[in-house]
């Protein structure tokens, strides 16, 4: 921090020349005055050019190059949309450097180069350069005696204001200039607007407004404090008591843009947009010709979220001067808003295409990775409903050349135009991995912008995988975010289910195990370790999953009620477990201890009996637990869907089901059953529906390899058949 200096001790008067600045008289004064007022009006393009004449005439004057440089910064912050900070920074850096040439002697400029090396995160040098600046400045014994008070306040407030960066302020640094240059010069209104400028940073609107009324005191013919008052209000949301202060800014200078501007914003705020369209009307007609004012009306209507009013101006804008790349820039963005992902993505890559790197933005390479996943969130169901076309077309054509008469010309007819939507299909799958490609690497090249990468962005590129059913993918993403620190119980469970997904299972396993070590009183940890387990096993052959069904079954007893849920799936494994094994008295336990965990699992209790008891031939009994069934819900088809099966049997003579029979529950990743899921044998006609108890049963045909489990608004899935005779399957959104 900067050591208020006693200026009484130094020893030498700067030239008065260097303290002029816009409050001397003359000619060149007054039209270094017109710049400056350009600015304020916010016509930053006109501004420069002015300023541009005055270097050409006075190319030592380094007030005029401190300006400039102030103008170019103020550019960027009237329109960070479009433009970009290395560029404003380079370009105010490379004007204040000249100032510097012109005169060492003048602190302006080195306050101008602290403040683009505080906007770029260089802390020690912005303190280096304000030093210099603050060094620079005469000395003096009394106040009284300063020869020029107002450019010595005004220089100590652009001290003040260098401590402001990206709308945050240290103001145990800031204020002593400013009280300092107000005890120099306590009518400098230039000072008072700093100060509320600092203030309203803080959240502090009282000592805000107190001082920008100093400042309308002390220059009763600006229109800027007037107009800083209203944006106060209008931060606070009182809209309609910000309106008098924009008026009056207006009525001070009828050709005072910004503030019609302001009312065209608040007026659209409040929904009443005819009257915000009236006030930016005339913004815009007082800055006519103005490209750069009809850019900040855009931006207007950008934050207003008038986003198709926005890629119309800037098409009309495009239409005057299509130089002006960058304009790409706001119209993608509000075409994605829009959900218009094609235009939006037409937009963006002429900005890339166009537009050099160092005005590439982090923000333009988030908005293409979610318009490219936007544009191709139905991916999955694409590969999905091609897979399932392409496996029709194989069998038409396998029943093609036994087909005979008039039907093999329609035959024809309609492989090719099954073959014609497949290869459209395929077509349409590679142009969206390759744009699916492009959004990942978009999203790396947002995470990446700046040195400390951006975990929120690591987690949406992850989600994008997942739903993109890019698993393996999603996990490794999710994954880095463990090492970061984000590694709550949710976020070692999505990174373990993304390699369960992806059938990665030592992966998956390996996850789970440090979760159950940082969290080992987190029952979701076990379950996935016993479902993973499962799912490596599904035969049970090397019994891997019941030890783990076991242990969590132990851990959940300890309070029945709160782990109710993950009581019921360990119970249901380890009943089907021990029934696929014929140990039919242990089935038995588990199924009778499921039943009296709460009333929400009583008829899953009877149904899981009555299938061990039919996989026993004990018929009568399975029919007795479905009439249980029926009992605690009449209307309950499942139940008599299996009573009628029993009897059929009985009457058939047949001891007990068909050796080819398969049986099973499908439900989703919660476990909440799927009525109307189908189950079929691949290429085949032999298919099951489930009830409403997500529950199925039918004859598989011989020599049957995989079952294919589809349900609408879920992912389809294969697994292959085993010797297995129950099928239990659990789907995706």
């Amino acid at each position: 921090m900067i050591t208020m200096i006693n200026r009484s001790m130094k020893l030498a008067l700067l030239p008065a020349a260097v303290f002029c600045m816009v409050f001397g008289s003359g000619l060149k004064a007054q039209t270094l005055e017109e710049a400056i007022t350009l600015t304020k009006n916010e016509q930053y393009d006109k501004a420069e050019t002015l300023f541009q004449q005055l270097i050409s005439n006075e190319p030592t004057n380094s007030i005029i190059y401190f300006h400039y440089g102030e103008n170019t910064l103020l550019n960027y912050f009237a329109d960070t949309i479009s433009n970009s900070l290395n560029v404003a920074t380079k370009e105010a850096s490379d004007i204040f450097n000249k100032g510097v040439d012109a005169n060492p002697a003048d602190p302006l400029n080195y306050v101008g180069l602290a403040k683009v090396a505080f906007y770029k995160g260089d802390n020690a040098k912005a303190e280096e350069l304000r030093e210099k600046a603050d060094q620079l400045l005469p000395p003096y014994k009394k106040v009284t005696k300063i020869k020029d008070p107002k450019s010595y306040a005004y220089t100590l407030a652009k001290i003040a204001e260098s401590f402001i960066r990206f709308e945050q302020v240290d103001t145990s640094k800031a204020l002593p200039f400013i009280r300092e240059a107000l005890q120099i010069d306590p009518r400098n209104s230039e000072v008072y607007i700093i100060a509320g400028d600092i203030y309203i940073l803080v959240n502090d609107g009282s000592k805000a407004i107190k001082n920008y009324n100093l400042a309308q005191d002390w220059d009763l013919q600006s229109p800027t404090a007037n107009m800083k008052i209203g944006s106060i209000y209008v931060k606070g949301r009182n809209l309609m008591a910000a309106i008098p202060y924009y008026e009056q800014a207006i009525a001070l200078d009828q050709n005072y843009a910004p503030a019609y501007r302001e009312l065209g914003q608040l007026y659209s705020m409040a929904g009443r947009f005819n009257e915000s369209k009236k006030y930016f009307e005339k913004y815009l007609e007082l800055t006519a010709g103005n490209i750069p004012a009809k850019i900040r009306y855009v931006n207007a209507l950008y934050y207003a979220k008038e986003y198709q009013e926005v890629i119309k101006n800037v098409e009309e804008i495009f239409a005057v001067d299509n130089s002006r790349t960058y304009m790409n820039r706001i119209a993608g963005y509000s075409a994605y808003e829009e959900g218009n992902f094609d235009v939006a993505k037409a937009y963006m890559d002429k900005l890339f295409a166009n537009l050099d790197a160092d005005r590439i933005i982090k923000k333009d390479y988030i908005y293409y990775a979610r318009i490219l996943a936007r544009k191709n969130q139905d991916y999955s169901k694409q590969v999905i409903e091609a897979d399932n076309e392409a496996a029709e077309l194989s069998k038409l054509e396998a029943r093609y050349p036994a087909t005979k008469g008039p039907a093999k010309e329609k035959a024809k007819a309609d492989i090719d135009a099954l073959k014609a939507r497949v290869d459209a299909a395929h077509a349409s799958i590679t142009e969206a991995e390759s744009e699916l490609t492009r959004a990942f690497e978009a999203y790396d090249n947002a995470i990446n912008f700046t040195d400390e990468e951006d975990l929120n962005l690591i987690y949406e590129k992850g989600s994008v995988q997942y739903a993109a059913r890019k698993y393996a993918d999603a996990a490794a993403t999710w994954e880095r975010l463990l090492d970061k620190g984000k590694d709550s119980e949710n976020d070692y469970i999505q990174v373990g289910r993304a390699y369960y997904q992806d059938k990665a299972f030592d992966k998956a396993t390996e996850v789970f195990s440090k979760m159950i070590e940082k969290y080992p009183d987190n029952l979701q940890g076990y379950l996935w370790m016993a479902n993973t387990a499962s799912a490596k096993d599904p035969d049970s052959e090397l019994g891997l999953a019941k030890p783990r069904f076991e242990a969590l079954l132990q851990k959940a007893a300890a309070d029945s009620v709160k782990n109710v849920k993950e009581m019921y799936d360990a119970m249901r494994y380890l009943g089907y477990e021990a029934l696929q094994n014929k140990r039919y008295d242990d089935a038995k336990a588990y199924y009778n201890r499921m039943m009296n965990l709460s009333p929400d699992y009583v008829v899953r209790a009877h149904s899981s009996l009555s299938t061990m008891y039919m996989t026993m031939g004990e018929y009568a009994k399975a029919i007795e637990e479905n009439n249980k069934i029926l009992a605690v819900e009449p209307g309950n088809e499942a139940a008599r869907s299996t009573i009628q099966y029993i009897n059929q049997l009985q009457r058939s003579a047949i001891p007990k089901a068909h050796p080819n029979e398969i049986t099973g529950v499908i439900s989703d990743s919660s476990g909440e059953p799927i009525p109307g899921a189908s189950v079929r044998v691949k290429d085949t006609a032999a298919e099951a529906w489930t009830n409403a108890r997500g529950e199925y049963k039918f004859v598989m045909p011989e020599a049957s390899e995989t079952l294919v489990i589809s349900a609408k608004g879920y992912q389809t899935i294969e697994v292959p058949v085993t010797k297995r005779r129950t099928y239990n399957a659990s789907l995706e959104k």
